[in-house]
């Protein structure tokens, strides 16, 4: 039995993977594709392979995530894996709906927040230290960043190149977006992949597979970089028009800006925080950043209103639904 469930958290867990690579695909693309710096296609082509490769440059993220809740008081390991396969279904359902609505929401608080809203339903701990020092005060702190560094580097290229042929300045920038959002999707993946490679070697220490302090076994790391590259090429165009047309109509200049300052926030919390930041978030704040250097009025703030309510319902909306997946799993396997 403990086998099978471990076997389906992992089938879910890269599920996940991959609603996450499309879900969040917009995140690396629509900027440089509504400044037609790049065609759809070759955009999330450009993101898939950046993807792929992110992954594979650091785990510390994967370790924040296996470490948000604590299954070790669980006295059944079917019991815990129960909530870990809960946990990832409640996320999973919050994406589709979002990516329905063409809402960009968190992937990365989705699955955080279906997995503690699973352990408070089964009595579990939560590490709610990890909890506020990890996801918590970055969840606050790096769109405010992105915002603020997203209007400074706009407002330093604005001075530099005012001087310049608009056409040439741009046309130039158009060029760099190719960098920029490239640079963009390598922190995607190397944030967003070790998410699931966290829950995927929690479901494994949990079944007893491996140690606690051992590493990530590389088909975990393969697998996942796999899913969410898959995820990425299928696309996200419903959320790529709410990210590069709706919030605020860009050029290529605010795209730069966007997406470079967007990349510098991933691997600093990846690399130095150790957060699982969302990435989806961090781009939306650096638009909204970079493009308010025209003028505030130029920003919808509208739709940027709506994205909120979805950043701050997505914590308890994916944990009500992991709760919910919880309690009729415990039903069908009759668990004590």
């Amino acid at each position: 039995m403990v086998l099978a469930i471990v076997v389906a958290v992992v089938v879910v867990a890269l599920v996940f993977d991959y609603t996450n690579g499309f879900h969040d695909a917009a995140n690396a693309i629509a900027t440089a594709v509504s400044t037609r710096a790049l065609t759809p296609r070759i955009a999330l082509v450009l993101a898939a392979i950046m993807n792929f490769v992110g992954a594979f440059l650091g785990q510390k993220v994967a370790q924040t995530v296996s470490e948000v809740i604590d299954l070790s008081q669980i006295p059944s390991r079917t019991h815990a894996l129960v909530i870990v396969l809960a946990g990832l279904v409640g996320a999973i359902a919050w994406n589709l709906v979002t990516w329905y609505f063409g809402l960009p929401s968190s992937s990365s608080h989705a699955l955080i927040g279906g997995l503690v809203g699973a352990a408070l339903a089964a009595g579990g701990a939560v590490r709610w230290t990890t909890i506020v020092d990890k996801v918590v005060i970055p969840m606050i702190a790096s769109p405010l960043v992105g915002f603020v560094l997203a209007f400074g580097v706009m407002l330093s290229i604005m001075w530099i190149f005012r001087r310049r042929n608009p056409h040439r300045v741009s046309r130039g920038f158009r060029l760099a977006q190719t960098v920029s959002a490239a640079a963009l999707a390598l922190g995607h993946g190397l944030q967003d992949a070790q998410k699931t490679m966290g829950v995927i070697f929690l479901a494994l220490v949990t079944g007893d597979y491996v140690s606690a302090d051992s590493r990530l076994p590389l088909w975990v790391i393969i697998a996942a970089a796999t899913a969410i590259s898959l995820g990425t090429y299928s696309g996200g165009f419903r959320i790529m028009r709410t990210l590069g047309r709706k919030i605020i109509h860009l050029d290529p200049p605010r795209g730069f800006a966007a997406e470079s300052v967007g990349a510098l926030v991933l691997y600093t919390t990846a690399f130095v925080w150790h957060a699982p930041v969302s990435t989806t978030h961090v781009i939306t704040s650096a638009i909204m950043g970079s493009g308010a250097t025209r003028r505030l009025s130029a920003v919808r703030w509208g739709v940027a209103g709506n994205i909120l309510v979805a950043w701050v319902s997505t914590f308890p909306a994916a944990g009500l639904f992991a709760a919910l997946v919880y309690w009729v799993c415990r039903f069908v396997f009759q668990l004590p």
